[in-house]
């Protein structure tokens, strides 16, 4: 089924919704309901609080509701017959006036006794096309979602054409709640959140520090085996570097502004590095021998998120990019992108993550959004679309997904649930450089202005780290494991100066290794180990001391038998130092 039948599906199933929730609390007032990824939901306001408990009879509801729903009919009103139709219910009061004050037709769409103000979009016949659906979870949220509007009842579901279906998508939702990372990095104690710090900035332990370190460290060697080199910036700026670059009048009033002391500047935290990074390349003359210019710095940024939008690591106030920008010529561009692909595929490939690619170009449908002449737009969704497929990338159109300064090829990365993220993306940028007036002197000794490309390999480290915890479950590869092999005495007072020997031995050649010599029993060791994800564990007892030898486990469970140290070491190594995927 494609994705526009499922949209109109649940679209169908939300007007379901309602219906059974008038007939079972007849005082309820309905807002909106529409179809959102993965399902739909529907706004009530209640007069008295309900529960996910009430779910069973509100589902048996819209089953028998459902028998009779044979169509949709279109119905046209004017705006007093509209008014009307809800009056008592504001929230479809405001509605109408507001279509109305824009010449926008007002319509009403009737299932068996049941209609609703919509502007279409259903399933000819949902009695045969709703095959099941399925009530998920209740949550608050604000009417047209401003926290000063009243705060309603959400009502979350999800529909498809046929039983096995859902029960795959709510499979692998239970799935989806095992690997959840604000779960795992708590019990695997990747990183926290304080109230004393503040909401949507989180801290990372070791742990996570060190995970965050060693993407960061394969990021930067990639990048700079093609030619990048490392700049800083500060995190804070005059908001006339952004006015210039066009970011101000776009998204000032998500930014994080500061207040000196001291002068009279209006400040900001940094929210993007590429202004700062043109300064750079803007503080000399620059020759087309130059040319290509790559610069690459791994650096916070900062949003002022809302509240209601912060999620875990996925969404944050401080947000960590390996961001990097090249100034080239046009003629350089798809060598460059061939470079980038190259790197891309090898990181994402080296942690196991299949993805296709998003050309994310200008929606026709709004020019002013968009800065630049639209020829030079034209021009560049040409190139991005010569280079994908002269690179043979598996790749799909993405209209309005372009930032406002170019056009951009996102690579949507697929995780062992079948999610779709955003990561790497390399943008094609000709209009911030004109902004800032970058030149540099042709071989004709005339000045032209560079073509600036916007790249990151992870994207957010943060929201990076979530995708891959939840790809993983925890279960990093050992090159991305802080701790890569733990010994378990089988007797902490026999055996743990043997495997304090192992340890060292281990550590030596290079192999990140602990012992847990608690005075436990081995079943809860090897637990513990397992729920810490770690990748060898090695047991020791009073015959691997007698052979110099130790028995071998994975995570998983498999047994790899007994083996001498260095045979392990030798193992080990090999699969840390290529990468591995597998132990």
């Amino acid at each position: 089924m494609n994705s526009e039948h499922l949209d109109k599906l649940r679209h169908s199933s939300a007007h379901l919704l309602a219906a059974a929730v008038l007939e079972l609390w007849p005082d309820a007032k309905r807002a909106i309901g529409p179809s959102i990824e993965n399902g739909f939901y529907y706004d009530f306001e209640f007069s008295k609080p309900i529960s996910e408990e009430d779910f069973p009879k509100i589902e048996a509801k819209m089953k028998e509701l459902l028998q009779s729903w044979t169509s949709f009919e279109k119905i046209e009103v004017s705006k007093e017959e509209a008014l009307e139709k809800v009056k008592g219910n504001e929230y479809k009061e405001e509605l109408i006036n507001g279509f109305a004050d824009k010449g926008e037709s007002l319509t009403f769409y009737k299932s068996g006794s049941f209609e609703d103000l919509c502007r279409g979009g259903h399933v000819e016949n949902p009695s045969q096309e709703i095959g099941a659906f399925k009530l998920l979870s209740i949550a608050g949220a604000y009417w047209r979602g401003d926290e000063k509007n009243k705060m309603l009842t959400r009502i979350y579901a999800t529909a498809f054409p046929t039983q096995p279906e859902l029960d795959e998508y709510l499979h692998n939702l239970e799935e989806a709640k095992k690997r959840d990372h604000r779960k795992l990095g708590k019990e695997l104690g990747l990183f926290a959140f304080s109230d004393l710090v503040g909401s949507g900035l989180p801290l990372f332990t070791p742990k996570g520090a060190f995970l965050r370190e060693e993407l960061n460290k394969f990021s930067q060697g990639l990048r700079e085996e093609i030619g990048f080199q490392r700049v800083w910036v500060p995190h804070i700026a005059k908001n006339d570097l952004y006015k210039v670059s066009g970011h101000w009048d776009k998204f000032a009033n998500e930014w994080l502004l500061v207040k000196s002391q001291e002068t009279s500047d209006d400040l900001v935290m940094k929210p993007m590095n590429c202004p700062h990074h043109q300064q750079i390349f803007a503080a000399e003359q620059r020759s087309y021998r130059d040319l290509p210019i790559k610069y690459m710095e791994t650096t916070t940024v900062y949003r002022d998120e809302k509240a209601g939008e912060l999620l875990g690591l996925s969404r944050v106030r401080s947000i960590t990019q390996d961001d990097s920008h090249i100034f080239c010529n046009i003629e350089q561009i798809e060598q460059i992108y061939s470079e980038l692909l190259t790197i891309i595929d090898k990181f994402y490939s080296s942690l196991g993550l299949s993805y296709r690619v998003r050309l994310s170009f200008r929606d026709p449908q709004t020019p002013q959004k968009y800065h630049g002449d639209p020829e030079v737009w034209n021009k560049a969704e040409s190139i991005l679309r010569k280079i994908a497929e002269d690179n043979k990338l598996n790749y799909y159109e993405g209209p309005g997904e372009a930032a406002f300064y170019g056009p951009k090829l996102d690579f949507m990365v697929t995780d062992a649930l079948g999610r779709e993220w955003q990561c790497a993306t390399p943008q094609l940028d000709f209009v911030q450089p004109a902004r800032f007036g970058l030149v540099y002197t042709d071989k004709d000794g005339s000045e032209k202005t560079p073509v600036m490309i916007h790249f990151a390999l992870m994207g957010a480290l943060e929201r990076f780290i979530s995708v891959y915890i939840e790809h993983t479950a925890g279960n990093f590869p050992a090159w991305l494991s802080y701790t890569q092999a733990v010994i378990l005495p089988i007797s902490s007072e026999k055996h743990s100066d043997y495997a304090y020997k192992i340890m060292q031995e281990l550590k030596s050649k290079g192999i990140r290794a602990e012992v847990d010599s608690a005075n436990e029993t081995l079943g809860n060791k090897i637990r513990k180990a397992q729920a810490q994800k770690t990748p060898y564990v090695l047991v020791v007892g009073d015959k691997e001391l007698e052979n110099n030898n130790v028995n071998i486990r994975l995570r998983g469970g498999e047994s790899l038998g007994e083996m001498t140290v260095e045979e392990f070491g030798k193992r080990a190594s090999e699969k840390i130092s290529s990468k591995a995927l597998d132990l």
